[in-house]
C-alpha cells in the first residue's frame, strides 16, 4: 500500500469531517432552544428510572437518545452540551461519506462527496439541533460502509448488524435503510451465500428493535399533527438535499447527479442511488395512507446525492483527462505511424501482403468460460475485492494485464488502490480510469484538482451563506428562551400563571429561572414524578379554589388556544379555558408576544355583574378546535 494512496484516503475522510466540525461548531450557542430541544433538555436531566417510566407512555422512539443525553448532560447541562453530540454525528457522517466514496470511486471523488455533504444547509441545520437525527445519519452511513466491507470480505457481518441496530434504536425509521441495502444487493446480483448472511444480520436487527416498534405503535398519536405529503414534499426534499436550493447552481448539481447515476462508476451508483431514493419514496408512499412523513426522518438519505454528484464530477474529470492526453501526443509520433508516400515517377517493388493472423478468442477456453459464468452469478468470489457489479462497462473494458493480477472472482475496478500505480489520481470506472496511462499520473491529478476539488471548495464557500442564516434562532419554529425572558421581566413574585394548553409549560421546564417567582396555578404533579412530559393538572373545582383570591392572572398561551370557537375536547383544557373566559378578561395591551406565536398575556378578574353564564366542565363539548397551525402534542 503506497504512501500517496494512504494520504489520499486520509484526506477523503479527514477533510470533510474537519469542515463539518467547523461549520457545526460555529454559532453553536445561539441563545435559545426550540420546543423539541426543550423536551430533550428537560427529559435528559431526569433520573434513569424516571426516563424509563416516561418511555412507557410517550416518546419511546427517542428512548436510547434520551439515555445518551442523560450521560452527556450529567457532565455539563447547557445548550452547547445539548447540541455537541449532533455536531459530532454530522462530522462523522461527512467523514463516512468520504470513506464510502473513496472505496467505491476513488479518493478524490470521496473527498468531493464528503465536502458536498458538509456544504448542504440541511446537514448544518440538524448538526446544531439537540435531537437524534444527525446521529442516526452517521449510524446509517456507518452501516452502509460496513455492508460494503462485509460483502467484499473485509469486515464481519456482526458489525453491520450491531451498527444498524443502534441506528434503528436511535430512531426506528432508520429501518428504511435496510430496504435501500436490499436494492443494492439485488442490483449487484448477489449469490445466495451473501443473501443468507445479510438476512441473518437483518433478522437480528429486527429482533432487537421489535419491542420498540410495538411500544411506539401504541404512541402513534404523537405524530397526529403530520399531514399527507404530496409532490410538493418531494420537490422540497430534493431542494433540501442540494447545497444551493435555487438558481443555476441547483440545476448544475442536479445535472451532475444525473450524470453520475447514468455514466458514473457503477459501484458508486449501485449504493448511492438506492440510498437517496428508496427511504423517502417508501415513507411518502406509506404516508399517503397514514401520515408519518417529515423530511428530517430521512435525513440519512441525503448522503446519496453528494455521492452521485461526485460521481458525475469524476466522469467529467476522466473525460477531460483522456481528451488532454490525446491532444498531448507528439505529431512526430503520429507521423512515424503513417507509411511514407513514394516519390513521383518511382515505382516501388510490390511487396507480398502478409496473410492476416487468425483471430483467436482466448476467453473461449473452458477455464475462462467457467470464470465468466461464475462472475455473472456472483458478486465477488471468494468475497474479495471491491464493491463492484458483474458485467459492468468498467469490468468489460478493464485494462490488459489487470485481470491476471486479481484473485479469482475479484471484480476490482481498474485504477483503484489495489490496481492503479502509485500517485495515480484517475477515477475508476470512468473513461480516463479505464484507459489510464501510468506514465502520466500528474496530468490526471491536475485535472482532478481542477474539475473536482476546486469547484467543490468554491461551492462550500458559496453555501456558507445559507449555513449562517440557518443557524440563527429565528430559523427555528419557536424560541423558549425569549418567552422565559419576557416572564422574568413582567411577572411579580407569587403571581399565578396558567398554561394553555399544558404543553406551553415547556418554556418553564427548559428555562425555569424566568418562572421561578411565579406560581403554576394548575399543576398538580410534576412531569418527572408523574411519568409525563408536562405534568398532571388539577380539575375545574380545585382550579377555581386556587384562583379564588387572585385578581391578576398571567396566561402563557399557544396561538390557537385563545381563538374564538368551541371548547377543546380534553376535559382539563376545557375547564381551564371555560374558567378563563368566564371570570377573567385581558388587561388592555398587557401582552408580550413571542416569536412563533406563543404569548404571555395579563388577565384581570371581571366584575361580578360582567360575568357571563357559568360553563361547567361536565357540559357537552363542542367539536374539537381545529387550529390553522396544528398543535404538537409531543415531540417527534
Amino acid at each position: 500500500m503506497h504512501s500517496e494512496s494512504r494520504w489520499a484516503r486520509a484526506t477523503a475522510v479527514g477533510l470533510p469531517a474537519a469542515v463539518m466540525s467547523a461549520i457545526g461548531a460555529c454559532g453553536l450557542d445561539r441563545g435559545g432552544m426550540w420546543r423539541d430541544e426543550g423536551v430533550t433538555f428537560q427529559v435528559a436531566r431526569r433520573t434513569v428510572p424516571q426516563i424509563w417510566r416516561l418511555l412507557h407512555g410517550v416518546d419511546a422512539v427517542h428512548g436510547l437518545y434520551y439515555l445518551l443525553m442523560h450521560a452527556v448532560l450529567a457532565v455539563r447541562a447547557d445548550e452547547i452540551a445539548l447540541r455537541l453530540p449532533s455536531v459530532c454525528g454530522a462530522a462523522a457522517a461527512a467523514g463516512l461519506v468520504g470513506a464510502l466514496g473513496a472505496r467505491l470511486a476513488g479518493a478524490w471523488a470521496g473527498c468531493a462527496a464528503g465536502l458536498l455533504y458538509a456544504a448542504t444547509p440541511m446537514v448544518g441545520y440538524y448538526a446544531q439541533e439537540g435531537r437524534s437525527y444527525a446521529l442516526v445519519s452517521a449510524g446509517v452511513l456507518a452501516a452502509t460502509l460496513l455492508l460494503v466491507r462485509a460483502v467484499d470480505g473485509d469486515g464481519p457481518w456482526w458489525a453491520y448488524a450491531a451498527v444498524l441496530a443502534v441506528s434503528c434504536l436511535l430512531h426506528e425509521l432508520a429501518a428504511l435503510a435496510v430496504c435501500a441495502h436490499a436494492v443494492s444487493l439485488a442490483c449487484a446480483r448477489m449469490r445466495r451465500g451473501v443473501w443468507g448472511r445479510w438476512a441473518c444480520a437483518v433478522g437480528a436487527v429486527g429482533i432487537v428493535t421489535l419491542p420498540l416498534a410495538l411500544v411506539s405503535r401504541a404512541q402513534a398519536d404523537q405524530v397526529a399533527w403530520l399531514r399527507t405529503p404530496g409532490w410538493g414534499s418531494a420537490e422540497r426534499l430534493l431542494r433540501a438535499f442540494v447545497p444551493v436550493p435555487t438558481g443555476v447552481v441547483f440545476w448544475a448539481c442536479v445535472a451532475l447527479a444525473l450524470l453520475g447515476a447514468c455514466a458514473g462508476p457503477r459501484a458508486l451508483t449501485g449504493v448511492a442511488l438506492p440510498l437517496v431514493l428508496t427511504p423517502p419514496a417508501l415513507l411518502i408512499a406509506v404516508s399517503r395512507l397514514r401520515p408519518m412523513y417529515d423530511d428530517r426522518y430521512v435525513l440519512y438519505a441525503l448522503a446519496g446525492l453528494p455521492l452521485l454528484t461526485a460521481g458525475g464530477l469524476a466522469t467529467l474529470a476522466g473525460a477531460a483527462t483522456h481528451a488532454l492526453r490525446r491532444r498531448a501526443r507528439p505529431a512526430a509520433g503520429r507521423a512515424l505511424r503513417q507509411p511514407a508516400r513514394p516519390a513521383a515517377g518511382r515505382a516501388l517493388p510490390r511487396r507480398a501482403r502478409p496473410a492476416p493472423a487468425p483471430r483467436t478468442r482466448p476467453d473461449r477456453t473452458p477455464d475462462d468460460r467457467a470464470r465468466r459464468r461464475a462472475r455473472q452469478r456472483t458478486w465477488a468470489e471468494p468475497l474479495t475485492g471491491a464493491f463492484t457489479f458483474p458485467g459492468s462497462w468498467a469490468d468489460r473494458r478493464a485494462r490488459p494485464g489487470t485481470r491476471a493480477d486479481r484473485p479469482a472472482g475479484s471484480l476490482t475496478f481498474p485504477g483503484t488502490r489495489a490496481d492503479r500505480p502509485a500517485g495515480s489520481l484517475t477515477f475508476p470506472g470512468t473513461w480516463a480510469g479505464r484507459r489510464a496511462d501510468a506514465r502520466a499520473p500528474a496530468l490526471a491529478g491536475v485535472v482532478a484538482l481542477g474539475l473536482v476539488v476546486v469547484p467543490v471548495l468554491l461551492l462550500v464557500g458559496y453555501a456558507l451563506v445559507p449555513h449562517r442564516a440557518g443557524r440563527a434562532a429565528a430559523q427555528r419554529p419557536d424560541d423558549l428562551a425569549a418567552l422565559s425572558w419576557a416572564a422574568a421581566r413582567q411577572l411579580r413574585p407569587g403571581e399565578p400563571v396558567l398554561f394553555l394548553p399544558a404543553i406551553g409549560r415547556r418554556s418553564a421546564l427548559a428555562y425555569p429561572a424566568g418562572f421561578a417567582a411565579a406560581r403554576d396555578v394548575a399543576l398538580r404533579e410534576s412531569g418527572a414524578r408523574s411519568g409525563t412530559l408536562y405534568g398532571r393538572e388539577v380539575g375545574a373545582v380545585e382550579l377555581r379554589r386556587r384562583l379564588a383570591g387572585a385578581h391578576r392572572l398571567w396566561v402563557v398561551a399557544e396561538p390557537y388556544a385563545l381563538r374564538p370557537g368551541p371548547l377543546p375536547a380534553d376535559p382539563v383544557e376545557r375547564a381551564k379555558l371555560a374558567l378563563l373566559r368566564r371570570e377573567f378578561s385581558p388587561a388592555g395591551r398587557g401582552q408580550a408576544p413571542v416569536r412563533g406565536g406563543a404569548s404571555l398575556r395579563l388577565y384581570v378578574r371581571r366584575e361580578p355583574a360582567a360575568r357571563g353564564p357559568a360553563v361547567t366542565a361536565a357540559g357537552p363539548p363542542g367539536p374539537p378546535v381545529r387550529p390553522a397551525g396544528p398543535p404538537r402534542p409531543g415531540p417527534s
